[in-house]
């Protein structure tokens, strides 16, 4: 079979991570203090992360699901104004995102090849990867995962369509992704029932208007089909209910139908370039586990804060030693009175959470604020059900850097948790 080789091609010797707990995030207080979460997030770099998951999690994870740099050589911003007008990009608040640099073609490979190895070693024996690209790299990826995979276990090339502007005028706009799909082994998880969608009206009109279509073979309309390899849905930049301002986010139809196909009710799924969050979302919806990674602070927040907002059951943060989360000089004064934590005149916030027992270590977020995604209004006030005894309050800043207030401990003898 013929091979990809460029002259620094090699798969290092793996170091891994040295992965700290820096806090347990109990959305809305589900299952606090008690329920021992079952997902968790990490910030760093993602081999170093894998690699040191490895021990636990080598031939366990039933899906990945891996959006990596595209190869554009391109610096991405993220947005972080509310309500701004999106005819005038001119006018938007924008904040660092992420950067798609590469000295050359072999150095983004000798970036790409290892962490495909590597998920190739976390997928259980009936998982599948699904590795997001486009025409920038995905003709190299593809010999590589043949490589990795065997070519017998190449399931899809997946078409993501979608429209859009396009600076092109040399050449027809490159309007697509590619979505490339292997198999560990032979028997994988297909749900074809859970993605099927309806037969366009004009195949049902000409059904019920001859027997003679479909060459003798009547498809069971009612159920409907198993979509094609080409998939169209509008990019996030049309959907201004999931805009969370974070660059090339991906649409959440998308990232469920890969999810609702290739993986079942409880089953432990995973994407190590998470970005804006949309994999782990899914499946905190759809009562999946999950493992989710990323280099930046800024995705691995904006993650966070999308999952607090559906998830209903606790997740853990953790990060490499050598991942800092930027801290804020600022002061943000707390009070506590009865059940409530308030901020004082605080810095323009994205999100803030309370943890009411303290233990000067690990940060269990017992309550969290988040600011609307469609205007700049936060809610500055968190009602707790019972009296808490050392308040820490952590609060985000809409520039991504990080505030921690600690209140000193009540008086009083307060309820249990």
């Amino acid at each position: 079979m013929p091979l990809l080789n460029w002259p620094s091609k090699t798969i290092p010797a793996l170091e891994p991570a040295d992965l700290r707990l820096d806090s347990i995030i109990f959305p809305g207080g589900c299952g606090y203090p008690n329920l021992v979460p079952d997902s968790h997030l990490f910030m760093g770099d993602n081999l170093r992360i894998m690699a040191a998951l490895l021990p636990k999690y080598e031939n366990q994870l039933d899906l990945i699901y891996a959006d990596p740099p595209f190869f554009t050589n391109k610096h991405y911003s993220t947005r972080i104004g509310r309500g701004e007008d999106s005819r005038r990009p001119q006018d938007w608040q924008m904040a660092e995102g992420y950067g798609d640099h590469w000295e050359n073609l072999d150095q983004y490979l000798d970036f790409l090849f290892p962490r495909l190895a590597t998920i190739y070693r976390l997928l259980a024996p009936h998982g599948t990867l699904y590795l997001h690209l486009d025409w920038h790299a995905d003709a190299y990826a593809r010999v590589l995962l043949d490589e990795i995979f065997g070519r017998e276990h190449f399931l899809n090339e997946i078409i993501w369509t979608y429209h859009g502007p396009s600076p092109i005028r040399r050449a027809f706009n490159r309007k697509h992704d590619v979505i490339l799909v292997y198999t560990k082994g032979d028997n994988y998880t297909f749900n074809a029932d859970a993605v099927r969608e309806p037969y366009h009206p004009n195949t049902v009109k000409t059904f019920a208007s001859s027997s003679k279509a479909g060459f003798g073979k009547v498809p069971d309309l009612e159920r409907g089909k198993v979509p094609e390899d080409w998939w169209y849905f509008p990019v996030v930049a049309r959907l201004h209910n999931e805009r969370t301002g974070y660059p090339t986010q991906k649409p959440e139809a998308l990232v469920e139908r890969i999810l609702l196909a290739s993986s079942n009710p409880g089953d432990l799924v995973a994407d190590f370039f998470c970005g804006s969050g949309t994999f782990p979302l899914a499946a905190a919806r759809h009562d999946r586990r999950f493992l989710a990674g990323d280099v930046s602070w800024r995705a691995i927040h904006t993650t966070r804060e999308r999952v607090v907002g559906c998830m209903q059951k606790p997740f853990s943060l953790s990060r490499d030693s050598t991942a800092l989360i930027p801290p804020n000089p600022l002061e943000c004064p707390v009070s506590v009175s009865n059940l409530t934590v308030s901020l004082k005149n605080p810095p323009p916030l994205d999100y803030w959470e309370v943890d009411p027992a303290w233990d000067g270590k690990i940060f269990r977020s017992a309550w969290q604020a988040r600011r609307s995604n469609r205007s700049a209004e936060i809610p500055l006030e968190i009602k707790m059900p019972v009296a808490p005894t050392n308040v820490c309050v952590r609060a985000v800043t809409v520039d991504g850097s990080v505030i921690q207030s600690h209140v000193q401990p009540v008086s009083h003898t307060p309820d249990r948790f």
